[in-house]
């Protein structure tokens, strides 16, 4: 399902127009990239999803082409994990 897709199904099973679908949609894409942005806390949607940021420690890899070490510095990432009810829902039932 790609974005217009979703757009299409939210504004149906909302009884809302697309217009006001894709607004949502778009805002809710803005407030969780910024309380990700920010750190501080995450964003949890109960039983169906939770993103936080996390913090990746600096690491020493190996390039697959020659072998040599390479330095990977510290960052941050993503993570997105999976409630209860998406997980049933994943499973089929």
């Amino acid at each position: 399902m790609n974005r217009s897709e979703l757009v299409a199904a939210l504004s149906e099973r909302a009884e809302v127009t697309r217009k006001d679908a894709d607004a949502v949609l778009s805002a809710f894409a803005d407030i969780v990239g910024d309380v990700v942005a920010k750190g501080d806390e995450k964003v949890t949607i109960p039983g169906f999803l939770t993103f936080e940021r996390t913090h990746r420690a600096a690491r020493t890899a190996r390039n697959p082409q020659t072998g040599d070490p390479i330095q990977i510095p510290a960052g941050y990432s993503v993570k997105v994990s999976a409630g209860s009810k998406l997980k049933e829902a994943a499973k089929g039932k």
